[in-house]
């Protein structure tokens, strides 16, 4: 029995015994008894009356209070499921009606609070759309700009010092005679030398921005995993459903995306990486899971500034980031974002 059931079972018999009490001195000054004795001798069902009265009005007392307390209860723990449902992902109360005026002031500061949350998050929303909006373009062109630096820096020094080292290991191994100690070891290293000219030029090829350059995130996305399941041994598998997302809600979701991969390839381990982006009902629902080493929930990990800057990122779009690991099993990330203008559409 939960502490406000047994707490109002409490209050209805101490409150009947203190009626009881008041009652009984009521009538005995209107009526006042000659002879006391005869109250002890009084019985009530084979009981003497002054046990049966008590025993009776406790009894009374306890159906009361357990009542009363089964019935608040229910509506504390109604009140409380819609704050963790408000706390989630600022789902609409249901429109109810209680007789008693107090509770049925709470609720409307319940549906109060409910409706700032969701104003709040639509602020933050439209503040995070109007900053990419803002920035992009001079974002874009910073990291365009360093990332063709660094790719002309690489080509001019790194890659040219390849191609000459691989001349001129091609040339000494002309030189030498085939089947010697010289000439394998000439070979190897020119093997290794030619693998590393391949990953100069597949570096090149890919330094280029990591934002969205005017894709949607489901391309971007498909974009993104695609280039990454030919280049690690992991086994990716992702299922993205169709639908418009606002820019700014877009940039954050592709980050998050992007820095949760990136947790699982440092320190995961893992075997197989699922990646889901989902629409259900008002929500933009993200998925990624992963079969890895999987850690406790609450205590110090290497990714943990990773979580941070994921749940900050989820935080500006008023969205509810949820991570559920176990050790040995695996790490699974939820994102849920409310659609807070598709639920005005519909209302």
């Amino acid at each position: 029995m939960s502490n406000i059931v047994k707490r109002h079972v409490g209050f209805g018999m101490l409150y009947s015994l203190l009626l009881l009490a008041g009652l009984a001195a009521l009538y005995l000054l209107d009526f006042p008894i000659d002879d006391w004795k005869s109250i002890w001798t009084m019985h009530e069902s084979n009981m003497p009356f002054l046990i049966a009265a008590p025993l009776f009005v406790l009894f009374s007392g306890a159906i009361l209070g357990l009542f009363s307390g089964l019935y608040w209860r229910r509506r504390w723990h109604q009140a409380a499921r819609e704050l963790e449902s408000i706390r989630e992902g600022q789902q609409p109360l249901k429109k109810r009606s209680f007789s008693l005026s107090e509770l049925q002031h709470t609720w409307t500061e319940l549906e109060r609070l409910q409706a700032y949350m969701n104003e709040q998050a639509k602020l933050a929303q439209k503040l995070t759309n109007e900053r990419v909006i803002d920035r992009e373009e001079e974002v874009q062109r910073i990291v365009s700009e360093e990332r063709n630096r660094l790719a002309r820096e690489l080509h001019d020094s790194v890659s040219q010092e390849l191609f000459a080292a691989s001349m001129l290991i091609s040339a000494l191994t002309e030189s030498e005679e085939e089947n010697t100690p010289m000439f394998t070891a000439l070979k190897q290293l020119e093997v290794m030398v030619q693998q590393s000219q391949l990953e100069m030029r597949a570096l090149l090829l890919h330094l280029r921005p990591a934002a969205l350059k005017g894709k949607t995130l489901q391309e971007g996305m498909d974009l993104l995993l695609e280039d990454l399941r030919a280049k690690v041994p992991l086994s990716i598998e992702w299922e993205l459903d169709t639908f418009p997302v606002e820019k700014g809600i877009e940039d954050q979701l592709f980050r998050i995306v992007q820095e949760s991969v990136s947790n699982t390839l440092r320190h995961a381990k893992a075997e197989s990486l699922s990646i889901k982006l989902l629409q259900r009902d008002s929500f933009i629902i993200l998925l990624v899971a992963d079969d890895g080493i999987g850690f406790e929930i609450g205590t110090e990990q290497p990714g943990a500034y990773g979580l941070q800057n994921m749940k900050e990122r989820a935080a500006e779009i008023g969205a509810h980031l949820r991570v559920v690991s176990v050790p040995k099993q695996g790490t699974r990330l939820e994102v849920r974002v409310p659609m807070l203008d598709r639920e005005e559409e519909k209302t």
